[in-house]
């Protein structure tokens, strides 16, 4: 495939949801607002193209199963965590024991270093304060939240998403 054709390809990927993004949050379907939305779309694309955008290893991610399975996932923590932080605030002796941790993540890729820290932050109870050179500070609500992150299940899976 030439450069071109992949270029072609990856502004067609990103057109697609952006104009269905548009359609759906809109909600107004007369002829003038369509024109102003496409052309709103056709703009970002282009202003995209010029940043070279469409040449970076962005698109290096792979959007198949293994990322829906990794939402999945992530979800399922979201609430799980999101349970225990009820269950904290909730009680009267508020059991809290806030820590700040770093963990070095085993993914190189600064693409996947930035998925692994906003997957953290995600999840209740936990903020990512800073990455920098694969090493993430997170402020855990709770040593066993903390402990958690350090187990690295976390950024197991985000490393797996790379993988072919």
């Amino acid at each position: 495939m030439s450069t071109a054709t992949k270029t072609i390809t990856r502004m067609l990927v990103l057109l697609v949801p952006l104009v269905a993004a548009w359609l759906l949050w809109s909600g107004i379907y007369k002829p003038l607002l369509l024109g102003l939305g496409l052309f709103s779309c056709l703009l970002t694309i282009y202003i995209k193209y010029r940043m070279e955008y469409f040449e970076t290893e962005v698109f290096a991610l792979g959007f198949g199963r293994r990322l829906i399975s990794y939402w999945l996932w992530l979800a399922k923590e979201v609430v799980k965590s999101s349970l225990d932080v009820a269950r904290i605030v909730l009680s009267p002796s508020l059991p809290i024991s806030p820590e700040v941790v770093k963990l070095k993540a085993s993914c190189e890729h600064p693409v996947d270093q930035a998925i692994l820290a906003n997957s953290i932050t995600l999840t209740p109870g936990t903020l990512a304060l800073d990455v920098y050179n694969g090493e993430i500070s997170v402020h855990a609500l709770t040593k066993a939240g903390a402990d958690e992150l350090r187990k690295g299940e976390m950024d197991r899976r985000v490393l797996a998403l790379r993988k072919n």
